[in-house]
């Protein structure tokens, strides 16, 4: 393999090296990964995403790592630009000062803060904020909005200086990231040493049981190195000498959860929502190779079906647009064999995306305004999980008669 990329030989959360390889998607360039035109005429490295079951804990995870430098650095994805997220992560916000009772002047750490939406709520409601986050182009305008954030990697150094500077933190999050890091012992021993005796660790990442429940197979990119269940992370906290204590199921990226991890002898009282979900997830069987190997089978189903809906569309004259450039797309373009033949445009609402060009794919991303400029027949919803507001707000788009296609959980037309 090349300097970019390399594979590991044992689990990420227990350590052992029983590891089996149970399917396998397209490989991809980097997910987020988009070029300007000058660009286009270079072909884009593409990398394995095959998914290995830990036969010692059931954790799923890829194995072949891509440099972190790589995919992280200069980064495109930024949570302030979805209303949807905005909306999240205020209501996130006021149920996490009011469950755990935090006090002004307490010490809120974001661990990957991206432009510091959450940390806004956390500053308004009197909390001290920090955030880390080695996109130093995103770190450096959240700090300039006044959230202070620091443009390194999470590890032992940053929680030394965090702690000798600020003190230690009553509440640490990690939003969609606690899987994209490929040493999480890493992440948990320094939110160890970082918390307060009575402070708590909440982390959210999408739910395996949704991922294989709903066939949500584009949410495997490369900077989600972790598939997480609750079982495998009860063991993996447990040898750190901290307690998963509770686990909240929440709708975000098509069905995600957020877990609540205090030290060893912490105050806060099991709720019994971790049994309950370790027990949901040995009835799915989500921890043997062989439900994984027939998922795979799942997911080329859905994909002949998409394909063959684009194919038919195209043959009578029609256009197609997508919507959203998230990196989920970036895996189902790929694994569905969907380029610039099938999808016209795509548009986003994210200035940062605008005026480049998809991953691999080189399909233009433009502003949504082009909708009503363009007029395609048909809208693919490559951002699903927010297929509800995106069809309510372009309403007119339906009253000029075009239609949008939402490809997952389920293939519908509307």
């Amino acid at each position: 393999m090349s300097a970019e990329i390399h594979r590991r030989n044992s689990c990420r959360l227990c350590g052992g090296t029983a590891l089996s390889l149970v399917f396998n998607l397209t490989p991809t360039p980097p997910a987020n990964a988009f070029v300007d035109e000058q660009q286009l005429t270079k072909s884009q490295s593409e990398y394995p995403l095959d998914l290995f079951l830990c036969k010692d804990c059931a954790h799923l995870q890829l194995l072949d790592i891509v440099d972190p430098e790589l995919l992280f650095r200069d980064y495109v994805y930024v949570s302030g630009t979805s209303p949807s997220f905005v909306r999240h992560f205020e209501e996130y916000a006021t149920d996490v000062v009011a469950r755990f009772e935090l006090d002004a002047g307490d010490l809120a750490v974001d661990i990957g803060s991206n432009d510091g939406t959450l940390l806004g709520f956390f500053r308004n409601m009197g909390l001290h904020v920090l955030g880390v986050d080695p996109a130093k182009n995103i770190a450096a305008e959240a700090s300039k909005k006044g959230i202070e954030t620091w443009p390194v990697f999470f590890d032992a150094g940053t929680v030394l200086k965090i702690v000798e500077d600020k003190g230690p933190a009553s509440i640490v999050t990690a939003n969609n990231v606690f899987a994209h890091a490929d040493d999480l012992a890493v992440i948990a021993d320094g939110v160890r040493n970082l918390l307060a005796p009575n402070g708590v660790f909440l982390f959210e990442v999408s739910y395996l049981g949704d991922v294989f429940e709903k066939i949500l197979f584009d949410t495997i990119y490369h900077e989600h190195l972790s598939y997480h269940s609750v079982q495998p992370l009860v063991r993996f906290f447990a040898a750190r000498n901290m307690q998963l204590f509770s686990v909240q199921r929440v709708p975000s990226h098509g069905g995600s959860m957020r877990c609540a991890v205090q030290l060893a002898d912490g105050p806060h009282r099991a709720d019994g929502s971790v049994e309950a979900l370790v027990q949901g997830e040995r009835i799915l069987k989500i921890d043997r190779a062989e439900t994984w190997r027939g998922y795979g089978a799942k997911i080329n189903t859905l994909g002949e079906e998409l394909r063959a809906m684009l194919a038919e569309i195209k043959q009578q004259g029609k256009t197609i647009a997508g919507f959203g450039a998230p990196a989920k797309a970036t895996t189902l373009m790929y694994h569905f064999d969907i380029d610039a033949g099938d999808i016209d445009f795509i548009v986003d609402d994210s200035p940062l995306k605008q005026g480049l060009f998809t991953p691999g794919k080189n399909i233009p991303v433009v502003s949504a305004s082009e909708i009503y400029v363009r007029n395609p027949d048909y809208i693919v919803i490559l951002a699903w999980n927010f297929a509800a507001p995106i069809i309510a707000g372009y309403a007119e788009f339906q009253n000029r008669g075009g239609h949008f296609i939402v490809p997952l959980p389920k293939l519908e037309v509307v």
